[in-house]
């Protein structure tokens, strides 16, 4: 029995290192989704405030009688750990459905930390992206800074339990969620939730504070104006937008407002015969008064701008 004592012994203090290594592993500062933070904005929804953190999201919980549906995740396991911690203390154990408003790393990247139980929504759109581009923003976000690449360790895309084209509603028990592919805005997938009798939307990187984001080769001002009309018929009372603070049916009008802006004097400088720099250029000394938060953000508007102007 001795010997086993002595062997005991000399294991447990590896164990205990080990375990001190794995808790040393953890992010303390950076792009982070905050602990304890979770406000109830309406009858059934929640939201994780981002605090306008960079690489956070504002993350939704929207809670049911019968299931719950979590908005976005947060930038890998560690975010998604702290979400489903928030989301058990307002939802307990009802089942869980996911969605994510678009793939981006830290919308996207903390689905791994749900239980397998989870049922994954995606728009087809979504799922056509991430085949398409697999991990390539993952590891532009891994580039940036130690603690993105350490959250980011292991991370992938989760499986789509389920795959919708346009709309799919879910009915979480008192609560009724539309989930609508909104067709190339920010990026290919973008994803808008909608929680119907509440007035509560759930926009993405659609129609926030921060001046719109072109994000993919594919993002377009046509759609991204008629996804904009789409918001407004809906007469949305508080707007959760990705990032920063929330909102009213205001981001939609000011949204609306600069991108006609952009693609009517990027259409005129282009029918004058105007390269797209030289275009740019223009639209960006005209806008430097008028939209002085649009910085390095007006380039991808006018480019796409410039390539559809000859389909208007």
């Amino acid at each position: 029995m001795r010997g086993v004592h002595l062997a005991i012994g000399s294991v447990l203090p590896g164990l205990i290192l080990a375990a001190q290594a794995g808790a040393q592993q953890l992010v303390t500062s950076g792009p982070l989704v905050k602990e304890g933070a979770t406000e109830k904005i309406s009858a059934h929804v929640y939201v994780i405030p981002d605090f306008s953190v960079p690489g956070v999201p504002n993350v939704g919980i929207i809670v049911g009688t019968r299931a719950t549906l979590v908005v976005d995740t947060g930038l890998g396991r560690q975010n998604g750990e702290t979400v489903l911690r928030e989301v058990r203390k307002v939802s307990g154990d009802r089942p869980l459905y996911l969605v994510t408003t678009h793939v981006h790393p830290e919308h996207d990247l903390g689905a791994q930390a749900f239980p397998a139980s989870t049922k994954m929504v995606r728009a087809r759109a979504q799922v056509d992206e991430i085949a398409s581009e697999g991990m390539k923003t993952a590891d532009i976000f891994r580039s940036r800074s130690p603690a993105m690449a350490q959250l980011l360790e292991g991370a992938e895309f989760r499986k789509a339990d389920e795959i919708f084209d346009k709309e799919r509603a879910l009915d979480l028990g008192g609560v009724k969620a539309r989930l609508i592919a909104m067709g190339p805005n920010h990026t290919r997938g973008d994803t808008a939730i909608w929680v119907e009798g509440e007035g509560v939307l759930f926009s993405g990187d659609i129609a926030m504070k921060a001046a719109p984001a072109f994000a993919s080769p594919a993002s377009s001002v046509k759609t991204w104006l008629a996804s904009l009309d789409a918001f407004d018929a809906l007469h949305p009372r508080i707007i959760v937008p990705s990032h920063g603070p929330l909102g009213d049916a205001g981001f939609i009008r000011s949204y609306r407002d600069y991108l006609a802006f952009v693609r009517a004097r990027t259409a005129a400088l282009k029918s004058e015969g105007r390269t797209v720099d030289q275009a740019l250029e223009a639209v960006a000394a005209e806008a430097k008064a008028r939209y002085p938060d649009a910085g390095t953000r007006l380039p991808g508007a006018v480019r796409a701008a410039y390539r559809e102007a000859s389909d208007r």
